[in-house]
């Protein structure tokens, strides 16, 4: 008799994609929903618009200051938004007005 091993759809699926160019695209549609889980509501409230092209994520931030600082820490929230995702999905980081 063969015991077979129980595995979730969503298992299964992540399984199926892992490696592959559709991984890539469903994890980058995760960050917009991923960054105020990493960066809070206070700087949620001055983001704009975000967009994944090629590794790059493209934020319009509508205070000059805090995308002074966001900038100054982009190496830090490349690497926080990839660990919260578990895979290396961004880059780089561009900070628009």
């Amino acid at each position: 008799m063969a015991i077979h091993k129980v595995k979730s759809v969503g298992t299964l699926l992540a399984d199926y994609f892992r490696g592959t160019e559709a991984e890539t695209t469903l994890l980058e549609r995760k960050i917009p929903a991923l960054w105020e889980d990493v960066f809070g509501k206070a700087v949620t409230q001055f983001t704009g618009d975000m967009e994944v092209k090629n590794g790059v994520l493209y934020v319009h931030i509508h205070s000059a200051a805090l995308r002074q600082q966001l900038f100054e820490q982009r190496y830090t929230i490349v690497k926080r938004l990839n660990e919260a995702l578990n895979a290396r999905v961004l880059t780089d980081i561009r900070l628009l007005g």
